[in-house]
């Protein structure tokens, strides 16, 4: 596999070669300094074009810069995609390195993201306006009153579809439940406890991947084991698991915040859940 200043020397050489380009940004992962480093980052690199046309559709100009790839993706060539005039291509090379390429021929707009300039051939009178690096971006934003009453309440009312679809042997509706309605809602709470622990400085990263890192080894088993198989028996106990955690957190959360925690939501849905089981 090619190494970081490798990949980092041939993507401004394909830069500088072509007057084109005039800016070359490096986003994502590789850009944030709180991420650790390894090899199954991407590289998520923009250019900033003069024109879109060249660049457009264009694998045949991709491959002869950075080689014949692996697999490739073009989200915009794709079904309901929706263009807003950028072009991507999403390519694994043959040594495993990931580039996610995009071609950008409007003005950046910061929005705080972490963000690396490699290449400003304008010296910031074109593509590049000040970029405001916010090392915050990611971080875990405090709940208001609502944010927690509505985590609450959703993490509660979804968990009596998860039930109904168990009892009529609807297992991908069960397992999309979970993932989609009431997964999330647990991630909530889990980041909002984290803050309470380690302040709101802190990332957990997307889908909560560095949970391991700020839950005790005793919170974090405990939320491995809300993951479940296919059998039910299995998804009850990993509901009932997820169901005691998050009443845990929510607690400690309401204290953090003096929010209201209100128990007779969680009383209603559990009761729900014991009757409907008993009718198997």
């Amino acid at each position: 596999m090619r190494t970081e200043q490798e990949m980092m020397d041939l993507i401004l050489s394909v830069a500088n070669a072509d007057e084109r380009i005039r800016g070359v940004m490096l986003w994502g992962s590789r850009a944030d300094i709180s991420v650790p480093k390894d090899r199954y980052q991407d590289y998520d690199v923009s250019f900033a074009v003069t024109e879109m046309k060249p660049f457009y559709n264009n694998p045949t100009w991709v491959e002869e810069q950075f080689g014949k790839p692996l697999v490739m993706q073009m989200p915009e060539t794709m079904r309901g995609a929706v263009s807003d005039g950028n072009f991507f291509y999403l390519m694994i090379f043959p040594d495993g390195v990931r580039i996610d390429l995009s071609f950008n021929f409007e003005e950046y707009i910061d929005d705080g993201e972490p963000v690396v300039v490699l290449l400003d051939k304008d010296n910031g009178n074109g593509f590049f306006p000040p970029i405001n690096i916010n090392e915050n971006y990611w971080s875990i934003k405090p709940p208001t009153q609502l944010d927690y009453y509505s985590c609450c309440n959703n993490f509660w009312w979804c968990l009596n579809n998860v039930a109904k679809g168990i009892m009529r042997d609807e297992l991908p509706y069960v397992m999309s439940m979970l993932a989609d309605a009431v997964r999330p809602n647990l991630h909530d709470i889990i980041n909002w406890y984290i803050g309470t622990q380690h302040g709101f400085n802190v990332s957990t990263g997307k889908d909560g991947k560095y949970y391991k890192r700020f839950l005790t080894p005793e919170l974090y088993s405990k939320y491995t084991a809300t993951y479940s198989g296919s059998n039910y028996d299995d998804i009850w106990k990993a509901v009932y698991v997820m169901c005691d955690m998050f009443h845990y957190l929510a607690l400690e959360v309401a204290k953090h915040f003096d929010f209201v925690y209100r128990q007779d939501e969680e009383d209603g849905i559990r009761e729900y859940l014991r009757m409907t089981r008993k009718t198997d």
